[in-house]
């Protein structure tokens, strides 16, 4: 439209010019002041977004127990209806137990876990464009009652996956596996860490990030009675972890569950960032490092930006996220669970769960 004005009005007598060139005024100032759109994804809840090598958006949630899958391919200004990937009876939804998506270079991985303690996984090869059920995670049947879990890739179709896992006594500790998705299924389960009180905090999602040979899971230990954060990290993709060792400076004496579990992610130079709540405050904190405060609420997880990590919370029903490096607060609306993905030209791709419905908007 606005370059239609433009060569009109080289073509008209100088009085009408006036007035297209008014109307041309009006119309920028129309396009700079519209507000941020949201829109309705579908009905579920527990959404978690990636992008894959190619740049297209995926989003996954469920409903009841159906698994659906969104995508973008124009950087989050429009999703398609969402496709049925799988059933998974009597799966798990809700207090971060819903599904969990990872999409690299020609594949994509979907995790979903049933409350008898299996963990299924579906495949999409992005060339055929078709979902498929691939058995299961774990190695050990009903291993994983508590429905916890996180998974995450590299840029090259190589997956990994980590857990509340009940096989060693019968006590929840934190395992590991991993997959080259061309070849479809996991290696051999392994115990990556086990509480020398006996098992980690039973109701705290654990998280991974992995960047290039580089592996990270954070969980929420159980310690002297204490309920802090710890990191393990790994140099050659899972093979061997070293030592946990405790984020931030205070600590956390708790007999309950804090049912959050915070989110990590790495930088270009391979250091870390975290990101948790203790007593209802959430926090920012590279390894070895301070805790710094973000802000009152829970349920929150991060996402790297050029500009500075972006912590996404919730406190009470409004959801928000905030800029680590420059405090800046965006308040996005009202909801629960919201996930965030930078876009190019400083945008923030903004997606979230609200009276039962996945909804996006960017910003």
């Amino acid at each position: 439209m606005l370059n239609q004005l433009r060569i009109v009005a080289t073509a008209v007598p100088v009085k009408l010019r006036y007035i297209l060139l008014l109307l041309l005024v009006i119309a920028l100032s129309v396009r700079a002041n519209a507000q941020p759109v949201t829109k309705v994804i579908g009905q579920g809840s527990q959404p978690q977004v990636s992008t894959s090598v190619q740049g297209v958006i995926r989003i996954v949630f469920g409903r009841n127990d159906s698994i659906f899958c969104s995508a973008s391919a124009d950087r989050g200004t429009s999703f398609s209806v969402p496709v049925l990937v799988g059933h998974v009876p009597q799966m798990h939804l809700g207090m971060a137990r819903g599904p969990q998506l990872a999409s690299s270079a020609r594949y994509s991985v979907i995790t979903a876990m049933d409350k008898l303690g299996d963990i299924h996984y579906f495949i999409l090869d992005h060339q055929k464009g078709k979902w498929q059920d691939k058995g299961f995670v774990n190695d050990a049947r009903s291993s994983a009652p508590e429905g916890l879990m996180n998974i995450a890739c590299d840029n090259q179709d190589n997956f990994y996956a980590t857990w509340l896992d009940l096989r060693v006594g019968r006590k929840n500790n934190i395992f590991f596996s991993a997959m080259a998705a061309g070849k479809g299924s996991w290696f051999k389960n392994k115990l990556v860490y086990q509480s020398p009180d006996g098992h980690v905090c039973e109701c705290c999602r654990p998280s991974i990030a992995v960047k290039g040979a580089n592996v990270a899971i954070m969980f929420r230990n159980w310690l002297n009675g204490s309920r802090d954060l710890y990191l393990i990290t790994s140099k050659n993709k899972g093979q061997v972890f070293g030592d946990a060792s405790k984020l931030g400076n205070g600590t956390w004496p708790l007999n309950a569950c804090p049912m959050d579990g915070g989110g990590l992610t790495f930088n270009t130079d391979n250091t870390i960032n975290t990101t948790w709540q203790r007593q209802g405050m959430v926090y920012f904190c590279k390894p070895g490092g301070n805790e710094k405060e973000i802000g009152k609420g829970r349920d929150c997880s991060i996402a790297p930006d050029k500009n500075g990590p972006i912590i996404a919370l919730t406190s009470g029903d409004v959801i928000e996220y905030r800029n680590v490096q420059t405090n800046k607060e965006t308040t996005v609306g009202k909801g629960a669970y919201l996930k965030t993905l930078t876009l190019p030209g400083n945008r923030i791709l903004c997606v979230w769960e609200d009276a039962n419905h996945i909804q996006s908007k960017i910003l």
